[in-house]
């Protein structure tokens, strides 16, 4: 399950993503292939993006 790549303008929420990085580190059992890295890091990525988001949002 790849996510889709970052559109400007098109960010999903920090709940929409985090049940995907779960699921990542679940399956893998933690440990991250070269591939899985990169995933996790995108997914991180784009978490910490939609939390800024909701955060401005809130403010």
């Amino acid at each position: 399950m790849s996510p889709e790549p970052n559109r400007p303008g098109s960010v999903r929420s920090a709940d929409e993503v985090n049940p995907e990085i779960r699921d990542l580190l679940v399956r893998t059992g933690g440990w991250l292939s070269a591939d899985d890295r990169a995933v996790y890091e995108q997914l991180v990525a784009e978490w910490a993006e939609a939390v800024r988001a909701e955060v401005a949002k809130a403010a």
